[in-house]
This record gives structure tokens, sequence and C-alpha cells, in this order.
């Protein structure tokens, strides 16, 4: 656990979270296991220049690992590893680790769109679930965050402005610098956003803007393509904004129509205001914090709408203008009006 200096000294800039981030992979890597394999691999796979670094380490591991596994199951032996990680482990053996592809990434007009294979072959938990309501109680027994091998997986802990913050690297990242936070973790509380909560994130992005301008922070509310059931928020750090922060649209000042349903707000009350609106009509929305400003986007809830073939799920990211896809020719094909056509479909 950090000390209140320690984490300001993490986030003092983008160069010093960067190189704490990824002595941590390194850090994951020698510890070995299945579990944490998988989840360096999927984030040096996202970063050309942090694979080449990783990957003797990588494929050392993954053919001690291929090798522990073929014994056992020669053997009829137990096979203590979790079943996600099994899966998703047998699907990279059975492609071959030289066969891994690296993640890509291109524009088609204002979108970005990313090639990210290793992405695909994680399990999908509640994100393909239809949903009736935003709201549902924490289930223990469910994927959270306090099962002890989560614990393995943090980045940094720590108080900040008030709040015991537990930071994780996201197991699948799809944005720079990619981790999920988690607030006051113990307290065991639901995908659910309240007021207080609200402020504090609020604050946290003006505070850490101050020494990583880049700093973003998403958030999925139940049945807008959230997985975990546990609160939890996306944090991320990059140098050029996301398409739904780009000026051509008209909730930025612009005179083009963004697709997907944007208010946007400058005040933090104002925002609540309008989230909680949200929660009386049980309304999934996702929402972008940025440095003094909120993107907030109603949509229909996941199962009200066909998703596209090249999709497993409009989250925050997507809702935002960053398409992930994990089949190479659909990275190539999408085009701007399909994308925007796609993304339409989150409307009422």
């Amino acid at each position: 656990m950090m000390d209140k200096t320690a984490f300001d000294m993490l986030f003092a800039s983008e160069t010093a979270l960067r190189s704490h981030f990824e002595r941590g992979l390194e850090r994951l890597l020698a510890h070995g296991g299945m579990n944490l394999f998988i989840l360096v691999a999927a984030n040096a796979s996202f970063d050309a220049r942090l694979w080449s670094a990783l990957e003797p380490g990588l494929c050392v591991q993954y053919n001690a690992l291929l090798t522990r596994l073929q014994g056992a199951l020669t053997q009829g032996q137990r096979i203590e590893e979790a079943d996600d990680d099994l899966l998703v482990f047998l699907k990279m053996g059975s492609i071959g680790m030289e066969a891994l592809k690296l993640t890509e990434q291109r524009s088609a007009g204002p979108w970005e769109v990313q090639f990210n294979q290793l992405r695909s072959f994680r399990p999908l938990r509640n994100s393909q679930r239809p949903m009736t309501s935003i709201h549902a109680p924490f289930d223990a027994g469910a994927f959270n965050f306090n099962k002890p091998f989560m614990q393995q997986e943090t980045i940094a802990s720590g108080e900040l402005l008030g709040h015991h913050i537990d930071l994780y690297y996201n197991k699948y990242p799809f944005v720079e610098l990619h981790s999920l936070l988690v607030p006051d973790r113990e307290q065991c509380l639901p995908q659910y956003l309240f007021e207080g909560m609200h402020h504090f994130v609020w604050r946290l992005v003006e505070r850490l803007s101050e020494t990583l301008p880049g700093v973003r922070v998403g958030y999925n509310a139940l049945g807008a393509f959230a997985s975990v059931n546990h609160l939890h928020l996306q944090l991320f750090a990059r140098d050029q904004l996301l398409p739904v922060e780009h000026p051509q649209w008209t909730h930025n000042g612009g005179t083009q129509a963004y697709p997907v349903a944007c208010q946007v707000f400058d005040d933090p009350q104002a925002a609540w205001q309008q989230i909680a609106a949200l929660h009386k009509q049980n309304q999934a929305y996702n929402l972008l914090y940025t440095p003094g400003r909120l993107y907030c986007m109603p949509r229909r809830k996941q199962g009200e709408f066909e998703l596209p073939d090249w999709s497993s799920g409009f989250s925050w990211y997507e809702m935002c203008g960053g398409m992930i896809t994990f089949n190479h020719q659909d990275w190539v094909a999408l085009d701007d009006a399909g994308i925007a056509a796609d993304l339409a479909r989150t409307r009422f």
C-alpha cells in the first residue's frame, strides 16, 4: 500500500506513471502463473515497444505453462487454473505464441478503429447478458475485485482525496496506460454511481490533470456493457483526444451531429442532476470524465439493440468513438459511414 507521497509520485508525470506501470508488468511476469502471464501478454501486445522488451520472458513463460498443462492433461491431473484463464490460454495455445498479433490502430474519418486479437480471447462475463435494470445488489459470489487472486494484479493502492483507491491493471487493455480504478473496494459497492463518488471522480480527474494532461476516466453503468458489478471506473492517459471530444460535433459547439446521444457538462452538480435523472428513469448510460468536463451518453441497454457482427459490445470507449475489432478483415473494412450507422443503433 502506498502512502500519499508515493501516490503523488506515481502520478507526478506520464513518464513516472508509465515507468511504474511497465516495471509492474515485469514484476508480474517474473512472479509466474497463467493469470499473470495472460495479463502481461495482453498489456504488452497493445504496445509494440513493450512487446519487444517483454517477448523473450513471455515466450519462456508460455512454453513452461504449455508443457505443464500438457503434462497435467496427459496424466489426468487436476488443473488448478481458473476456468477463464484456462480458456484464454488454450485459445492462445491453439494458434501458438508466434502467431499472436499485436494491436493495430487506424482512423476511419473521425473514428478510431482497433484490431485487438488477444482481447477477443477474453471471457465476456455480464457484458453479453441482456439487462433490464441499471442497479443490482453486489454479489460476493460473482467475480469482484475482492477476490484474493485479484490483489496480485494491483498497480498501486492508497488514500486519495479521502477515499481508499485500488488501481488494477486492465487485463485486456484497449487504451494507453489502461487501469481499473476501484474506490473503497472493501465496502462492496455495486456498479451504481452515487453523488459523492461522482464528485470524487470529477475532482480526481482535475487533480491528476495537473501532472497528467491526457488523463481521462470512463464509466459503464450496469446495462451499458459493464462487465463487473463492483464499483469501478477506467483510468487512462493518452496524448490524443477521443473522437467524442473533437470540436466538429454539435455538443462541442461545432456543426456536425454526433451519432450517439451525448450531453456535455462543465459543472459537476449539473452533471449529477442529469445522472440522477437517468437513475430515476432506469436509463443506461456511459460517461467520460475529462478535466473540468463530463460527456454523458444515455443509450439503449445491452440486449435492446442488435450489435454489429464486428463488435462484442458498445461500452464507454465505443460510445466515445473507438471501435474494437477482433477480425483483421473487419478492421480493414470498417468505414466512417458504417461506424456512424452502427453507433446510431444505441439511440432510442
